[in-house]
């Protein structure tokens, strides 16, 4: 009998699943009860069928999935409540409504498994940008119904290949719905990126890291900061905040601490200033930074002190006045040893200059785009990205997006008309930037996205990137490279199908793969 099983992160053990503790730090208590939790909300959806779904127990659902997702919560307490929770929303719609025994997925035909899984997976990125957006105030109903469809679906004995094949594309679909709806929340709230360029010098004095993807969280750390003498310092994710004009407006919100969340361990040893956690990032946490370790929302870990829903951050501010931060000003620098960042790239401002792309295009100045985009991780092998973009030629264009980008974000590739090289587009949702830039040039030369010269070489670890993936996959985009590995949740019949309608692939070597895409 295993002790747990999970594959959903890349870097899953032995490429294959995590069967006695999982390589994120999760243990197999953990585990167990994150498939209790996915089995409850299917008892849910089940018995919303029966019945009909409230804005509660959509909110639930939401907030069950994205708990769920890879380096979110550690906490077996919090995770407990939750499932009593989930549970207490379907009795009051339906008693008789069944939980659903993750086992049997895990056991089940492994075609089967793997389609079920590429929509439970999906579905959980799916869940993440959705709460984002809900906390801002937006909401979609077709986004929401789709949770229940699915999740059903994943606990149905019935479903074969010819149901859950569609259901895999259409997990797609809704994930582009769910990423312009968190687009449409982010933009009308803060408005527009701008490009920004972000210093990596932490200035003297007190100071507050924030980490993950949710911009309301450093909206409200920043509005409990003013005049109190305390400089913000995005991490990881965050990072893209800085060219929202409704954010970058407040004076503290300073630079970028670090780079992305494999390094924490590493870059937050000893740093004398806290760290508030939003999003999925957590790593475990070690004893030279858990006293100043908080969490906050979804984000949960064993012992360490959580800010709840009322989002009073009073004991960060707390604890960043009471450690007074550094004596000096510290330079830091970036992996590549850049001392600033650029970021705010995405479709507003880049297609803002479409007719400068579309003119250099046409004169033959830009030769080409590549997507370099997608999840960073520790696991060897993701270097590959960093020399990728360093042998793009100078004739050509790389757009870039989600946590990734710090293996290369720093470098200097120069400019194109103008135009710098290398383009943030922002968090790995901006990947909806990706997709409209690249609509519009399509509309532009008149042709398909795939007759244009732009090749997507991206990387993936959890969740967030399954459901991007299929997002890609749902509006009929081929040739995409994929890696470090490929996912070992993806059965080699489901990858032969993937592989004979969409052409996509591991890859390789930069030199190898580059010479293929230019060809």
């Amino acid at each position: 009998m295993k002790d747990m099983f999970c594959f959903q992160c890349e870097q899953t053990a032995k490429g294959t699943g995590c069967e006695v503790k999982g390589v994120c730090g999760k243990t197999a208590p953990t585990a167990g009860l994150q498939d209790k939790l996915v089995g409850a909300t299917i008892g849910l959806a089940r018995a919303v069928q029966k019945t009909k779904a409230t804005e509660a127990t959509d909110v639930c659902i939401k907030k069950a999935l994205f708990t769920t997702v890879t380096n979110v919560n550690f906490d077996n307490e919090s995770l407990t409540k939750m499932i009593a929770c989930v549970e207490k929303k379907k009795a009051e719609l339906d008693p008789s409504a069944e939980n659903y025994d993750m086992a049997k997925l895990w056991e089940d035909n492994e075609d089967i498994r793997s389609l079920k899984t590429l929509i439970l997976l999906g579905i959980k990125g799916v869940a993440a940008y959705a709460h984002h957006a809900e906390v801002l105030g937006f909401r979609d109903p077709v986004v929401d119904a789709f949770f229940y469809k699915a999740l059903v679906a994943i606990g149905s004995a019935d479903a074969g290949m010819n149901d859950l094949l569609p259901l895999v594309l259409e997990t797609g679909t809704v994930n582009l719905a769910c990423m312009g709806l968190l687009d449409k929340a982010n933009t009308e709230t803060y408005g527009t990126p701008v490009p920004t360029e972000v210093p990596l010098t932490i200035e003297k004095g007190p100071f507050i890291i924030i980490t993950g993807h949710d911009l309301r969280d450093l909206h409200l750390l920043l509005e409990q900061t003013k005049g109190k003498g305390i400089n913000i310092y995005t991490h990881g994710e965050m990072l893209p905040a800085h060219a929202y004009p409704g954010l970058k407006k407040y004076p503290q919100l300073k630079g970028n601490f670090g780079t992305a969340w494999q390094n924490q361990q590493k870059e937050f040893a000893d740093v004398p200033a806290p760290i508030l956690y939003t999003t999925n990032c957590i790593m475990p946490v070690k004893d030279s930074y858990a006293d100043r370790v908080f969490t906050t929302d979804v984000v949960q870990y064993p012992s360490m002190v959580h800010i709840g829903d009322e989002k009073d951050f009073t004991p960060v501010i707390e604890k960043a006045l009471a450690l007074g931060g550094y004596k000096e000003d510290k330079e830091m620098t970036g992996i590549n040893g850049g001392k600033k960042l650029l970021t705010g790239f995405g479709h507003g401002t880049v297609l803002g200059v479409a007719d400068k792309v579309i003119e250099a295009v046409k004169a033959g100045d830009i030769k080409h785009f590549f997507l370099v985009a997608g999840c960073d991780g520790a696991k060897p092998g993701r270097n590959y990205y960093t020399e990728f973009v360093e042998k793009t030629p100078k004739d050509t264009i790389v757009l870039t997006l989600a946590c990734g980008k710090f293996r290369f974000n720093d470098l200097d590739l120069g400019t194109i008309g103008g135009l710098p090289r290398l383009m943030d587009m922002g968090q790995c949702n901006d990947a909806y930037s990706a997709i409209q830039v690249a609509v519009a040039l399509a509309d532009a030369f008149k042709c398909g996205v795939n007759e244009l010269p732009l090749s997507m070489v991206l990387s993936w670890y959890e969740q967030k990137a399954v459901c991007i993936l299929l997002t890609l996959l749902s509006l009929g985009i081929k040739n995409i490279l994929l890696g470090p590995s490929l996912p070992a949740f993806i059965s080699p019949n489901v990858l032969n199908v993937l592989v004979e309608n969409y052409n996509i692939g591991p890859i390789s070597t930069p030199e190898a793969d580059m010479a293929k895409l230019l060809s």
